[in-house]
Parts: structure tokens; C-alpha cells; sequence
């Protein structure tokens, strides 16, 4: 059992940069791959980025048009995602997922956090 917790969320105006960073309770988010989504208001559940095991097999979701990075520091027990560029349209709750393999299906994940919120708004 894995018990993921996001942080960084908050309200940003458009334009602007915000990280979020995804970590387990028990210290051991270094042992599995890890997903990024986002469900925005009246939306689906999207794939954002992933990330594999010791940060290779990196995928990132075309429609964020390259406005994403995301990174991990094994050391730390951390995964973060950094964006950029806020729109509107990023508003959202974002999730991290811990699983076996870096993928874009939210299905191929084993463990999911609560989310943290993200507004963009002026």
C-alpha cells in the first residue's frame, strides 16, 4: 500500500509558472513509476506526464504543448511536474499515480493521491 500525497497547488494568474510535487508516505515513491492527470471542471480525467522508475521513459500529453516538464529526485522521494505558461484552461485538480511502468492510461496505475487543486485565473 502506497500513499501519495500532491503538494504546490493554488491559485496562479494566467501566464505564470507553478510546480507541483508528488510524494508517499512511506517514502517509497522511488520504487515505482509515476503518472501525472488532471480533471478539470465538467471534465474527463487527463493524462498529463509520466515518469519511469529511475526517470527515463518520460511521456508528456501533446495538448499541453510542451508547456510541462516532469522530473524526480529518487533521492528526496519526490516527483514533480513544473508548468509554465498558466492558461485558464489548465484549471484543475491534479493527480500523481505510483505504478509499474511509465504510461498515458490511467488504468496502468496501482495507487492515486487526492489531488491538489490549480486555478488559473487573473
Amino acid at each position: 500500500q502506497v500513499h501519495l500525497v500532491e503538494s504546490g497547488g493554488g491559485q496562479v494568474q494566467p501566464g505564470h509558472s507553478l510546480t507541483l510535487s508528488c510524494a508517499a508516505a512511506e517514502n517509497t515513491l522511488s520504487n515505482y513509476a509515476v503518472g501525472w492527470f488532471r480533471q478539470g471542471p465538467g471534465q474527463e480525467r487527463e493524462f498529463v506526464a509520466s515518469i519511469g522508475r529511475t526517470g527515463g521513459s518520460t511521456y508528456y500529453s501533446t495538448a499541453l504543448g510542451g508547456r510541462v516538464a516532469i522530473s524526480r529526485d529518487n533521492a528526496k522521494n519526490t516527483v514533480s511536474l513544473q508548468m509554465e505558461r498558466l492558461r485558464p484552461g489548465d484549471t484543475a485538480v491534479y493527480f500523481c499515480a505510483a505504478g509499474e511502468q511509465s504510461a498515458y492510461n490511467e488504468k496502468q496505475y496501482d495507487f492515486w493521491g487526492q489531488g491538489t487543486q490549480v486555478t488559473v485565473s487573473s
